[in-house]
Order: C-alpha cells, then structure tokens, then sequence
C-alpha cells in the first residue's frame, strides 16, 4: 500500500503545476488522490505547470502582414496566396531555419471552398521557398481557425509526430465572399440550435446585448476605446515587430490605371462591430531543445488550448465560456494572467465576456481589437498570437502569462495560454 501510494505521490507531482509541489506532504496524502479531471485530456491540449522542460512547445518567432479593408483596403487587388507567401517566407527569413526542417505547415482558412483553398496554401509554400518534402493542410474552426492551427502544431510537436511546425491564417474577404449556404436539411426547423447555427452573425449580437443586458452606450464606449489604443499603438510604432510589409499592385476601379504599393500599416474601420478585412499571419513553434540548440530567441512558451460549444444563437459567449477551461487547463487561474487578446467580433459580445470573467479592461486588447484594426476570419487567431507575444516582451517580467480567445460562429470559444519566453 505504501508504495502505491508513493508511486501516486510522485505522478502527482509530475501532473499538478509546479507551484503545488511544495504543498504535497511527502509523509501524507491527504487530499490527493487521482480523478478524472486531472487525466482527462477533454477537448484540449494540456501544458500543466509553468516549470520549464525541454519538451516544451515554444515559438520563436510569429509574424503577420497589416489588416485591411476588404474590397476598398491596401490588399483588394491582392489573392491570398501572395499573403500568406509573405509571411511564410518572412517566418523562415528572420529565424534563418532551414526551411525543409518544418515537418508541417497548417493554415487556418475560413471561406474559401477547402479543396481549393488548400491548393492555394500549398502553392504558396512553394512561393516562400519550402521544398516539395514539406507537407502542408488547411483548418476551418471558423473565426478560432488561425488559432487552432497554432494549437494543432503544439499538439503534433509534443506528441512527437515533428520537432518545428508553422502555424498560419490566411484570409481574403475581398476575394471570397461571406455567402448563405446553399441548399439547407429539411430537418433544421426540428432542431432549433441546429436552425439557429444559420443566423446571421449580426444577429446573434443583438441576441447578447439583448439576453445579457449590454447595453449601446457600453458597446459604443468599448469601440471607442478600441479605436483610441488602436491609433495610439500604430502612431507608436508598437507594431512594426510584428507587420510584414508586403509588395503588391493595386488597381483604380476607375480607370483601371495599376500601381504598385508597399503595404505596413493596419487602415483600420470607424464602426463597433470588426469590419470585413484581408489579411495573413504565420507562427514558428519548435521544441524548446531545439530552439536551444539552434540559439533562437524564445518568444513564449505554448501553455493550454481549449475549444468550447455554446449555444448558437449567443455564439459570441464563446469566451466567457473557453478562457476558464484553457488557463485550468494551463494550471492557472485568470488572475496569474497579465494580457489578453480578445477577438472584438461584436462589441456586445467582447463587452459581456470581459464583464462576465471580471477582467480588468486595463489588461484585454491594449492595442485595440478588431473593431479597430479588422477581423481577417482565417487569419485573426494567429495574427492575435503575434500581437499578444510582442506586447508581453515589450511589457518584460512583471508580464508574464497572456490569452488569446474568440467566439466561434455556429456557438462555440476557443482560447489558449501563453508564457513569455524569457520569464
């Protein structure tokens, strides 16, 4: 008996965050003992405790290219193809990593038909450089897709699978339209989630300040407050680490005349809601022993993944719901987190999920949000990692654990756990 129970004594250890080590008796086991919620892996991937190890999943570097407006905006002229090709090739360049090393590129995408927007991010890779040898696939988990993407090459690294993987988002909603599904199962209006997963995104909003009592006046002073960080972050430079500049052409709808520009900054919206944008952003990850051997800067270590369902016709709750089962899962608690970025794909569904966790506005999107910059579906989960990761180096020790979350269209969250890299 005593040995089984030091055998659990020690697995414990293994599996509780580090900070509780201290609080495990060595003599009594009084109150531990295992149960379900601490192996079941659920509907995440589990990075428990904070200590450092050299399986750790860690990204050295996340770059992604400026937002802007869909049809009228810096890249209408530009396919998606060429968007991701930029970061792709930049991610390679400035980690100076052989580009054959990466054992899978996977691509959060939203709208394109997915046969042919897996050719197009295929034929990208070959743009930036990456050999044939080099597998790459597409992800659709709607607005969380560039996320989930992340999350995916974090999982495959720490189940072995590789050892350096690219998580990507491409978006292009001047190219690929937000459409009504074609023709609909007869059997939707016998199911009323299922019908409501068919409601325009517009009206799952006015569900939430509805339901939960957001009022106008919070959603408009929640935009305008997007908008002030937003301007002050790009008037302060505080993106240029992050933003790709990209070559591209654009064409006079007038008189068809076609110059070419230079694209770096985000051109921003004046609304309270994210505006339709294109836009591309692409992640490194690699073990942390091999990021050590290659002397490559860490820029924060993978904690936690989970992925929520809500209900679909309040789909934009999804946060409230995700950032609780992602940082339990990180073996945390929301007040070890310093930032957060949180999609602003409504402004009433932002406003009752900072509201509904208790979070302190002084630490969710402190450079404005997708009201301000843009909501590129595919691309936004990896573009909020970039701009999450810069931020918290900029911020140094006193910030160290940060969140990136979004609603799901269809009711579901998404959100995951980072840690600054030089803690």
């Amino acid at each position: 008996m005593d040995k089984a129970l030091n055998r659990q004594r020690i697995l414990l250890e293994h599996l509780l965050p580090t900070s509780s080590h201290s609080s495990i008796s060595l003599d009594t086991h009084e109150s531990y003992s295992l149960s379900p919620s601490i192996c079941a892996a659920e509907n995440s991937a589990s990075y428990r405790g904070t200590a450092t190890s050299e399986d750790d999943v860690v990204i050295v570097g996340a770059y992604r290219t400026a937002i802007c407006k869909s049809k009228r905006g810096g890249f209408k002229d530009t396919l998606p193809d060429d968007l991701l090709a930029t970061v792709l090739k930049a991610v390679i360049d400035k980690t100076k990593v052989d580009p054959s090393e990466v054992g899978d590129i996977v691509v959060g995408t939203v709208l394109a038909p997915g046969s042919i927007r897996a050719m197009e991010c295929r034929m990208a890779a070959f743009y930036a450089g990456f050999p044939e040898t080099v597998p790459l696939r597409t992800v659709n988990r709607q607005c969380s897709s560039g996320l989930q993407a992340v999350a995916d090459v974090a999982a495959y690294i720490k189940a072995g699978f590789y050892e350096i993987g690219i998580g990507a988002g491409v978006e292009s909603m001047t190219q690929d339209k937000l459409a009504p599904p074609g023709k609909t199962n007869s059997k939707v209006d016998l199911f009323a989630q299922a019908r409501d997963c068919l409601l325009p995104m517009g009206i799952t909003s006015e569900n939430v300040a509805q339901r939960y009592g957001v009022t106008r006046r919070e959603q408009d002073q929640a935009a305008v407050e997007s908008h002030r960080r937003a301007a002050a972050a790009i008037a302060s430079g505080k993106f240029k680490d992050e933003i790709i500049p990209v070559s591209t052409k654009i064409v006079d709808p007038k008189t068809g005349e076609e110059k070419q520009i230079t694209v770096s900054v985000d051109d921003g919206s004046v609304r309270n809601a994210s505006q339709m944008s294109d836009g591309a952003s692409a992640v490194l990850l690699m073990k942390r022993s091999l990021a050590i051997k290659k002397g490559l800067p860490i820029l924060g270590f993978f904690r936690s993944f989970s992925a929520v369902g809500v209900d679909p016709a309040v789909m934009g709750i999804g946060p409230a719901y995700a950032i609780p089962a992602a940082v339990k899962s990180a073996g945390l608690k929301l007040d070890d987190i310093s930032l957060y970025e949180i999609n602003e794909a409504f402004a009433s569904q932002y406003v009752y999920s900072y509201k509904k966790l208790g979070l302190d506005p002084a630490k969710v999107n402190v450079n404005g949000g997708a009201i301000a910059l843009g909501h590129p579906l595919g691309n936004t989960g990896a573009r909020c990692v970039a701009t999450l990761l810069n931020e918290m180096k900029r911020r140094g020790k006193d910030c160290r654990f940060g969140v990136v979350s979004m609603c799901i269209g269809s009711g579901m969250g998404a959100a995951a756990v980072f840690e600054r890299g030089d803690f």
